[in-house]
């Protein structure tokens, strides 16, 4: 491993316990070492997201069997960093000390310091901000998954699709919304009044405010239905598409479908079993796709919706912003 002045500790915001934002504290921690295969980085900027809040609750409980049973296992939360790269593992041959990187942590970015695995991260390109960055890891990276899934992979001719997104002004909605937007799609994005100028600027054709107005009332004209809150039956949201549009369910919360498995469970039963059209995805970075992200970022064909920027100090309440599920796009926590 190749080392530059590391500190033996770091203060990082982590929980000994499951439970909700307030089990999070500042706790004097030992710098991680990152193993052959990681790298560990000066964290500049961390995103959270509700994957985030799902870990720090042990919720729901079949995350404990790999998070850990009783207690998280991991004590630092955060998975989006951005940040420069101090230290590589020896099997590590194409990042260097002072690389600017963003992706995915693997000891938790809530954190001065972090590993990260080598294939997981990604150049920062000149021009976009560790801000930036972090706050498009795992929120953009899934945006562009749905779509994929959804018949609207990136490059497509997306003319003459009618797109609607549920949640449209939440991390991975208002990517979602850009992406589609920039295809030629007509879009329709869903969410609360507050937001509804956010979500236009952002690149909706339409936008419905969902406290005036029920999605179910939509005319069933949509060739695509992203939806990222789980608020509405499926059922009802098939209801909204043309007779070959489909519906991609991406939602952890507890809703008329159940709880997250459950609703993957539906998913692939009225797929398979009722012939519907509903399409799943599973969405994980990689240095290639991180890349692309990237070059999106540096273009101007993808700006970060950040709800706030708050110091380290703060970790616990930028959790609960994210729990709260009203942050408009990210939250990021910079040192």
């Amino acid at each position: 491993m190749t080392t530059t002045t590391i500190p033996d500790t770091m203060t990082a915001i982590a929980h000994e316990r499951y439970g909700e934002a307030d089990v999070l504290a500042s706790a004097e921690l030992p710098v991680p070492t990152p193993a052959p295969d990681q790298v560990l980085i000066r964290v500049e900027a961390a995103a959270l997201n509700p994957a985030d809040v799902f870990l720090m609750r042990g919720r729901p409980r079949v995350l404990r069997l790999a998070a850990g049973l009783t207690r998280p296992t991991i004590h630092v939360r955060g998975s989006d960093v951005s940040g420069e790269v101090v230290a590589v593992g020896d099997k590590v041959a194409h990042w260097r000390r002072g690389d600017r990187v963003f992706g995915e942590a693997a000891s938790g970015s809530l954190a001065p310091f972090a590993t990260a695995a080598a294939g997981r991260i990604a150049r920062i390109p000149a021009g976009v901000s560790a801000t930036d960055a972090a706050a498009s890891v795992m929120a953009a990276l899934a945006a562009r998954d749905g779509l994929d899934a959804a018949g609207l992979p990136a490059g497509a001719d997306g003319t003459g699709k009618r797109v609607l997104i549920v949640g449209a002004s939440g991390g991975i909605g208002s990517f979602a919304v850009q992406l589609a937007a920039a295809q030629g799609a007509h879009v329709t994005g869903v969410c609360s009044t507050r937001n509804m100028d956010a979500v236009r600027a952002l690149g909706a054709d339409a936008v419905v405010d969902y406290t005036r107005e029920a999605v179910t009332d939509l005319p069933a004209w949509f060739d695509v239905v992203f939806d990222n809150v789980g608020a509405v039956p499926m059922e009802s949201l098939h209801a909204l598409t043309t007779p070959t549009g489909v519906v991609v369910p991406n939602s952890g919360l507890d809703g008329p479908d159940g709880g997250a498995i459950m609703r993957v469970l539906r998913l692939h039963a009225r797929r398979i079993l009722l012939r519907r059209r509903y399409r799943g995805f599973y969405s994980a970075p990689s240095t290639a796709k991180l890349e692309a992200i990237g070059r999106s970022l540096a273009d101007g064909a993808l700006t970060p919706l950040v709800d706030e920027v708050l110091p380290l100090s703060r970790g616990s309440e930028a959790m609960a912003r994210v729990a709260s599920g009203h942050a408009r796009g990210k939250v990021v926590v910079t040192p």
